[in-house]
């Protein structure tokens, strides 16, 4: 039962380069689209890269507790 926990918390880790992926893809499309708002852009993806990693840091870290206890 242990192991399916800590499976469980791992999958933000697994998704999380999906989910950074797919957000690269569409801020570099939105910067072909409008090349003058790409600072805004890129602000804004850096942005949200910073949480869908700590999201992923989060659940990895909730699984080595679980592993190492």
């Amino acid at each position: 039962m242990e192991s399916i926990a800590i499976a469980l918390c791992l999958i933000p880790a697994a998704l999380c380069g999906l989910a950074e992926g797919l957000a690269t893809g569409k801020a570099v499309d939105a910067v072909a689209r409008q090349p003058e708002a790409s600072g805004k852009i890129s602000s804004m993806l850096l942005m949200g890269l910073a949480l869908t990693e700590a999201s992923s840091i989060y659940g990895f870290v909730v699984a080595l507790i679980m592993l190492f206890r």
